[in-house]
Parts: C-alpha cells; sequence; structure tokens
C-alpha cells in the first residue's frame, strides 16, 4: 500500500479560496471535470480528467503536494510527488462548490 509522505503539509484551517470553479479555467473560458482544492493554501484547480490539469500544474509551480476533493459529497485526499489517493481520519468535513 503507497503513503503520502506530505501529511505534514496539509493545513486543516486552510479554506477554499472561494473560486467558483478552477481559477485558470475561468481566466481563459475553458472547462473542466472536477474541481481539487490545494491544502496549502486553497487555490482552487481541475483535476487530471480535465484538459488543462490546473491542480497538478499549481502544485508543480508552487511545491504544494496534496489536495483535497473540492466536489460536493467527496472528502478524499490526493498527493502529487506519491501518487496515491487517501481519506485522513477525522478530517474536517469538506468544503465544496456547491
Amino acid at each position: 500500500m503507497a503513503l503520502c509522505l506530505h501529511l505534514d503539509t496539509i493545513d486543516d484551517t486552510v479554506t477554499p479560496d472561494g473560486a467558483p470553479g478552477c481559477e485558470e479555467c475561468l481566466a481563459t473560458g475553458a472547462g473542466w471535470v472536477h474541481l481539487r482544492a490545494c491544502q496549502v493554501c486553497g487555490h482552487i484547480g481541475c483535476c487530471d480528467s480535465s484538459p488543462n490539469r490546473h491542480a497538478r500544474g499549481h502544485s508543480h509551480a508552487t511545491g504544494h503536494p496534496v489536495v483535497r476533493s473540492y466536489e460536493p459529497g467527496e472528502g478524499w485526499y490526493f498527493c502529487f510527488p506519491d501518487d496515491v489517493t487517501f481519506d485522513v481520519d477525522d478530517a474536517p468535513p469538506a468544503p465544496s462548490h456547491a
């Protein structure tokens, strides 16, 4: 079983920045499939199934390793460097875009 070695970067007090969608896609008029929230700074980016994969791009550009699903009813996390999806016991409720 793969493990995330970046759990210490998750900030449970960070809140998504309030963007109604992927910030880069909104700026360029592009579309997205699903949204992810950076667990270091709250940046909202689109998932790897989206054409532009902005959440991954944000992670690579900033070094922020972990995102959380920003979809209604989902609360899982993903670590880009370790390429692993996981849950966090006792995590606060997951925010979503509506």
